[in-house]
């Protein structure tokens, strides 16, 4: 905030494909997404006209009880057909982080409606970014957003990234007992783009099967064609518990997020009288945001971006990989998915080189990537091209030229 307030602000005045500009008429490419999410571009007439026509017939009612509406039945349905989760159920959100709440809440009362109460306690990876909502909080695997708030969530863990053994290490020490529920990225985003070992999440699934573990992807990043399917997580094979999902179901048109659930997890509160989840949220289920989703979802599977994407993760590894000679970088990530990672050596971290500093220097040139303390991020819209890619690429070498020679 500090920084923020010494300076300008970068006024973003439009957006269309992959191109922002900003109020004095400078063009940008969008290198992220904004946060992720702008999946099928900025600008989309479309999406706007669904939710100017279902503004005209039902702008917003609560989806509480036994109120409805058909957006979000009709979005409900469609999700749960392409989810790889067993007689699925779908709980609609306002976004990444409220659906971690939910996801979270629903593990531990499965579990105290079966009669365990006591298998409370969470379990997450070392770079894992699940929103900044109170249990999203207690779950990050990023010390920078936990320092200060004091204890937020009782009963949570962190294991590194990269190890199924040391799950299984940290499900012994606490006790399987005690243990609710499992945390994991496809592939962790916002920590630095880390793809899983090869055979990771295979054995992740059967450690979660042989301890009654719920393990629970956390799709919010990588779903909606960012990897190339439905939710990311299909990628490797495996069946989860349940599905947390936001960003790309809307590319960010409107908030919304949600859970998909295995059936077996909604049982209790569906067949048992008197056994209720007590949760909920004002917006959920909004019809004008689901009719968005809807009208995203068409461009996805009209355009095909499920298959656009895999090209484009194999274009942008190629482009970025160009960057491992520069004197600056240590390492770059990037093969899995549409996103990547430029690590910045120890060397130049010692030297007082920052990511902020080559961020802005990108930004001068007309490029928008995100910085974290280590890396810069990437992860463009799906419907960026080979030439737009190669711009981008030369533009964070150009930042890279700039702040070795300074």
């Amino acid at each position: 905030m500090h920084r923020v307030s010494q300076g300008p602000k970068f006024m973003v005045a439009r957006a269309e494909g992959v191109w922002l500009w900003d109020e004095s008429g400078d063009r940008y490419l969008d290198g992220t997404a904004s946060l992720w999410y702008c999946n099928v571009g900025h600008g989309r007439a479309e999406i706007a006209e669904a939710v100017h026509r279902q503004m005209t017939v039902l702008d917003a009612y609560t989806v509480y009880n036994d109120f409805a509406n058909a957006p979000a039945i009709e979005l409900s349905e469609r999700l749960a057909a392409h989810a790889p989760v067993a007689d699925p159920r779908v709980i609609l959100t306002c976004g990444g982080g409220e659906s971690i709440e939910t996801a979270a809440k629903l593990a531990r009362r499965y579990f105290a409606a079966l009669g365990e109460p006591g298998r409370t306690h969470l379990i997450s990876r070392t770079g894992g970014y699940h929103g900044l909502h109170g249990f999203g909080t207690g779950l990050i695997g990023m010390d920078r957003f936990r320092e200060g708030f004091g204890p937020t969530v009782e009963d949570a863990s962190v294991v590194p990234h990269d190890s199924a053994a040391a799950l299984e290490q940290e499900i012994l020490r606490v006790g399987p007992d005690r243990v609710a529920a499992f945390f994991a990225e496809p592939v962790i985003g916002a920590g630095g783009v880390y793809a899983p070992p090869p055979g990771y999440f295979e054995e992740v699934s059967r450690i979660c099967r042989r301890y009654g573990v719920l393990f629970i992807a956390d799709s919010v990043i990588c779903g909606f064609a960012r990897m190339g399917d439905w939710f990311g997580i299909e990628r490797f094979g495996v069946r989860p518990d349940m599905i947390v999902f936001a960003k790309g179901v809307t590319s960010g048109y409107l908030p919304l997020g949600g859970v998909i659930v295995d059936g077996r997890i909604a049982e209790p509160f569906w067949s048992n009288p008197g056994n209720p989840f007590h949760h909920g949220t004002t917006y959920a289920g909004h019809p004008s945001c689901c009719a968005a989703a809807q009208a995203n979802l068409d461009i996805l599977e009209r355009e095909d971006l499920f298959t656009v994407a895999r090209e484009i993760e194999v274009q942008l590894e190629s482009a970025v990989r160009t960057l491992e000679d520069h004197p600056l970088v240590a390492e770059v990530r990037a093969g899995t998915g549409v996103m990547a990672a430029v690590k910045l050596t120890e060397e130049a971290a010692e030297r007082g080189v920052t990511t902020p500093e080559v961020f802005a220097e990108a930004r001068a040139r007309g490029v928008v990537v995100r910085a974290i303390p280590d890396a810069l991020l990437i992860s463009p819209p799906l419907v960026i091209t080979w030439e737009q890619i190669e711009h981008l690429v030369a533009t964070v070498r150009g930042a890279l030229d700039a702040v070795a020679a300074r």
